[in-house]
Formats: C-alpha cells, sequence, structure tokens
C-alpha cells in the first residue's frame, strides 16, 4: 500500500482538499444525469460507488477527524447507501499508512529517541492504519507489542475541520437557535480525548481492571513507560478483527459465546461504571483462536451523568413508555421536548419519539433476545425511511436532546449492529451475575 509523507495540517489545505472533494461529486452527478437522458431507467448505483470513492480518497488523505466522520458514518448501516457503507468501512483498519521516515520523527519527538533504540525488533511497516493513528508491530524482552502511533496534526486541525463540516451539518440536521453549538462542543471534545494518548492510556488501564470480571473477553497489557502523548504501547493481540470473522464464521455457538461477553461487557460499562466505550465499530474488537473477545481500544470513553442516565433508561420500561404522563416528564427531562414548544410540537415529538422508542428498547425488555432476526432490523430501517422522507420534520428544528445523547446514541446502534453481524442470541441481564463490589471502581 502507498505510505503517506506529509499530511495537510492548515485550515487552508484541508478545506482546500475538501473543496476539490466536492467538485468531483459535483463531476459525478453531471455524468450521472447526462447517462440518465438516455436511459431512464438507470439506477444510482454507479452514482453512489463513484461519489462514495471520491469522497473516501478526499477524506483517506486529510485523516484525523475527517476521517473520523467517514468511520461513524460507516456504522449507520440503515442511512446510507450500500457503496458508502462498504468504502467508508475501510476508514475502521486500513488507510494509507505513514511512510518509515515520517514514524521516526514522531518518535523522536514524543519519546526522545529512534523506535530501533527502544524496542528489539520494530516493524517500519504499519499492520493497520485508520483515521487518528497507525498500528506497528514491535519486540521487547520476549514480549510481542502494539505500538500505536498518532498522526502528525491531528490533534491541531480537529477546530479546524469542524468549522468546515459545520455548516453543512447544521443544514443536513435543521440544526437551529441557541443550544445547537453543544452538539458540536461535544464532538469537539470527544475527538480532542481521542487524540490524547496520555488519556487513554489512564482509561485503558481503569477500564481493563474494571471489567477484566467478565468471562470470555480479554484486554491488552498498557505500558506507561513506553507510551506518550502521541503514542500509546500495549500487548499484541493474537486473533482477527470482528468483522472478519462474521464475514465466516457458521458457528452459532461460537456466536452466541461472543455477543454474549459483548454484550455484558456494554450493559456492566453502561449500568454498574456509568462510563462506557463509545466507540463500537468492528475495528476496535477481535476474535481469539478459542471464541473469545478481544477489546484493543478505548480512546473514546463517555461519562454518564446521572441526570441522562436515569430518565433514558427508565424509557426503556414500557410501562413508562405508555404512561402518556410519565412519558411527556421524561421527554422534558431529555431536552427533547422544551418549554417554548406549541401544543402540535409536543403531539408531534412525542408522537415520533414514542414510536422510536418503542421499538428501539424493545432488546431491554425481554430476557433474551436474538439479534439474528432480521424483522427488528427491518423494522429499524423502514421507521428511518418513514422519518427521513417526512417533510414535517425537515421543518422543525433538528436542534433537541442532551447532547449525551450524540454518544450514548451511537454505542447503542453500534452494538446492535455488531450483535446482528455476529447473529447472537443472548441473555439480556446475564451483566448482573458478574458484579462484584470489589472489581467496580
Amino acid at each position: 500500500m502507498k505510505t503517506i509523507d506529509r499530511i495537510p495540517t492548515n485550515k487552508f489545505q484541508r478545506a482546500s482538499k475538501l473543496v476539490s472533494t466536492g467538485v468531483k461529486v459535483g463531476v459525478n452527478y453531471a455524468k450521472y444525469y447526462g447517462k440518465k437522458i438516455a436511459n431512464p431507467s438507470l439506477t444510482k448505483q454507479q452514482l453512489n460507488e463513484d461519489n462514495a470513492e471520491d469522497i473516501y480518497d478526499g477524506l483517506k488523505s486529510l485523516k484525523g477527524s475527517a476521517l473520523k466522520v467517514a468511520q461513524m458514518l460507516s456504522m449507520e448501516k440503515n442511512i446510507l447507501p450500500k457503496a458508502y457503507i462498504d468504502k467508508f468501512s475501510l476508514s475502521q483498519f486500513s488507510v494509507p499508512p505513514l511512510s518509515a521516515p515520517l514514524v521516526r520523527k514522531t518518535f523522536k519527538k514524543y519519546l526522545g529517541t529512534y523506535p530501533e533504540n527502544i524496542f528489539d525488533t520494530f516493524a517500519t511497516q504499519s499492520i493497520n492504519a485508520a483515521s487518528i493513528g497507525q498500528v506497528h508491530q514491535a519486540t521487547l524482552d520476549g514480549r510481542k507489542l502494539a505500538v500505536k502511533i498518532q498522526y502528525p496534526g491531528v490533534a491541531n486541525s480537529i477546530s479546524s475541520d469542524l468549522a468546515i463540516v459545520k455548516p453543512i451539518a447544521k443544514k443536513m440536521f435543521n440544526l437551529q437557535g441557541e443550544g445547537k453549538e453543544k452538539f458540536f462542543k461535544e464532538i469537539e471534545d470527544k475527538l480532542l480525548e481521542e487524540t490524547n494518548y496520555e488519556l487513554e492510556l489512564q482509561q485503558s488501564i481503569t477500564m481493563v481492571k474494571d471489567c477484566s470480571l467478565i468471562p470470555n473477553i480479554s484486554f491488552p497489557e498498557y505500558y506507561p513507560d513506553l507510551s506518550s502523548e502521541r503514542i500509546l504501547t500495549m500487548d499484541w493481540m493474537e486473533g482477527e478483527h470482528l468483522s472478519e470473522f462474521t464475514s465466516h464464521n457458521t458457528d452459532k455457538n461460537a456466536a452466541n459465546k461472543i455477543g454474549q461477553a459483548l454484550w455484558d461487557f456494554y450493559m456492566f460499562q453502561m449500568h454498574i461504571l456509568k462510563r462506557v466505550h463509545a466507540d463500537p465499530h468492528p475495528g476496535n474488537f477481535m476474535v481469539d483462536k478459542n471464541s473469545n473477545l478481544i477489546v484493543i481500544d478505548f480512546g473514546c470513553i463517555k461519562h454518564i451523568p446521572e441526570s441522562f442516565y436515569t430518565p433514558y433508561f427508565e424509557l426503556a420500561n414500557p410501562a413508562n413508555i405508555n404512561n402518556p404522563e410519565i412519558f411527556e416528564k421524561k421527554l422534558f427531562e431529555l431536552e427533547i421536548l422544551r418549554e417554548d414548544d406549541t401544543p402540535k410540537d409536543i403531539h408531534f415529538f412525542s408522537a415520533l419519539f414514542h414510536e422510536m422508542l418503542t421499538l428501539f428498547t424493545q432488546p431491554m425488555q425481554k430476557e433474551q433476545f436474538d439479534f439474528s432476526d432480521t424483522t427488528f432490523f427491518d423494522q429499524i430501517a423502514a421507521l428511518s425511511d418513514k422519518y427521513s422522507n417526512n417533510t414535517e420534520i425537515r421543518k422543525m428544528n433538528g436542534n433537541r436532546g442532551s447532547k449525551h445523547f450524540l454518544y450514548i446514541n451511537r454505542t447503542f446502534f453500534g452494538l446492535y449492529n455488531l450483535m446482528h453481524d455476529l447473529g447472537a442470541k443472548v441473555t439480556v441481564h446475564h451483566f448482573k451475575n458478574h458484579l462484584s463490589r470489589d472489581c467496580v471502581a
């Protein structure tokens, strides 16, 4: 794979790259409509494939928050056409890596010397390259290690990248009036946290300690003396990425075992720790030869305040969802309904969220849930289509809900998709069997 010797870091360079990408997309549309005149039955499949290719090519050269957006979008299987999902999924763990000279330069800057002076062996060619950093294999004192190196300039470009994307997002999601900035601030803060490898090191050590009681799941050990603000060193974990495993697995028992471990991992964090691994894409999970789950990244951790946790999960109870008085009260607590809403607004959004929550909370309302059942996911897709084509929603202010919805909903949608890919059947409250006060920080 071709390597990268430099990454555009200033606002002008990155904006220019996005503009040139936009021009390519415009040309693709012109070609499509030209062909459509001659062939009215022409579908948008080729257009989607061309656009996905050009957008991804533009984003992968920028890396950082721009590529992170593609990574997040690749999880939205019920929103984007398949061509975009297929292409953007590459951002999870397969993008052009930094060149060897740039890797050595990064080591010299952040650990004071070159990698060959630190490790017994160090592979200059990366094993995996994603949106914020890339991973190299190394050895030291008989231990095989994974060394994650952050791309130069990523942290400094987050604010300018979001400033470029913000006007588009406002239009797409109809964000208006006061309060809209809280959503962008939440994204910016989380992305900045992900570029702080010293923070990730401490989060990783803490989360591994707190979740180590969950069976059929393993984590790498982390090495503070071999890490810095832009370099993170941990054990090399043997296995295959979760998406690779699901692409060939036919063993239902193995799928259920892994799925139960993954579900328990998330429910334990969500309900007991009140802080959760909020980046559930396949590149962050692996499967070993014994069908155990491996978690390899704790860069994005979302802390859940009690003021959000309580009303959010109270709405997972059908008795609360179906009690109009309680339901409306919880919607106000979650900032979905607002004091300045008209009776029409209250009626509209109450009905909308009643339908959504009744569907999305189904897995939490049963003793067991089978994520291989396509009916549940077909209903989600149908509901997504229904509201994405609703002209009434487009007229209304999309600036609704607590800022905490962004990463908590992202976590649940990502988890549901992973469970569906596995085709796992799980015992919903099984995580409670692992509770031990001595193991919870």
